[in-house]
């Protein structure tokens, strides 16, 4: 018993550095200045601390920063809003083919995104959007119906119908009930759904690339790719922006983080 204890502990450390790896090098290379980086070993701790590479990747990434936050911060509301809507409208609220409706919501998430970018790009010029800040909230929202639907779906499956009962019997109307019975007891579902939205809709560079081509609009993920130099590759400035690029949602995980075990354990993404 003992030595099995022992096993899964050397598989857990070997893995467990196995994954901080990447990291650690990720670190050590945005700590030294350029010229120790091509002088040294890769791995090599650097023998002086240098912040340049921060100072330089802040300044190419700033606005990307303030452009993510404005579109990523409306999307993530309106796709966790609709999806506990929609999760409710299909659990509590007994209509005839909704099964049926919750398979098509649920194809969304099967649909690559480059299948749509080419349709999509024509629909936002038609509609005035592209160029727009409004492009990016509305292709984010409409991609994350349908993940954000099947967690509170799945969430509010476990909740008695009773306390729904309890409701009308009250007096309370459908949306009465929503709001004052369904969200207070929904706090696991929308933690996990918050941090699953923020996270993909943060670090999704394929649509930054197509719609925020402007550079009003363009996302911190783009400006990113676009730090690397056309001579010679600056890898700590690299490595610093890709830190400084992975640092909210490593923020909303250790916020949220507890929340969101409870919300796993809870049921929010069983089924």
């Amino acid at each position: 018993m003992k030595l099995s204890r022992v096993g899964v502990y050397v598989i857990l450390i070997v893995a467990t550095i196995f994954f901080l790896f990447p990291i650690y090098f990720l670190v050590v290379t945005s700590l030294k200045s350029l010229s120790e980086i091509y002088s040294t070993s890769s791995w090599s701790f650097p023998t002086h601390i240098d912040w340049s590479g921060f100072v330089v990747a802040w300044h190419g990434l700033k606005q990307g920063f303030i452009n993510s936050f404005e579109f990523t911060i409306p999307a993530v509301i309106f796709s966790v809003f609709l999806g506990s809507l929609g999760g409710f409208a299909l659990t509590k609220i007994r209509f005839k083919g909704a099964n049926t409706v919750f398979l098509f919501i649920l194809f969304g998430m099967f649909l690559p995104y480059q299948v749509v970018l080419i349709p999509l790009v024509k629909f936002m010029a038609t509609v005035h959007l592209y160029g727009n800040i409004w492009s990016l909230i509305v292709t984010h929202t409409a991609y994350g119906i349908p993940i954000t639907t099947l967690i509170f779906r799945n969430f509010y499956s476990s909740v008695p119908t009773s306390l729904i009962e309890a409701g009308k019997v009250d007096g309370a109307n459908v949306w009465q009930i929503y709001t004052k019975i369904m969200i207070p007891i929904s706090v696991p579902g929308i933690v996990v759904a918050v941090i699953w939205q923020f996270t993909n809709i943060w670090n999704n560079f394929l649509f930054g690339l197509t719609l925020g081509s402007m550079p009003n609009i363009r996302p911190v993920t783009v400006m990113l790719n676009n730090l690397k130099g056309s001579m010679i590759s600056q890898w700590n400035t690299l490595m610093a922006g890709a830190l400084l690029t992975a640092l909210p949602t490593i923020i909303v995980y250790l916020i949220m983080g507890k929340y969101f075990i409870k919300g796993l354990l809870g049921g929010a993404v069983k089924g």
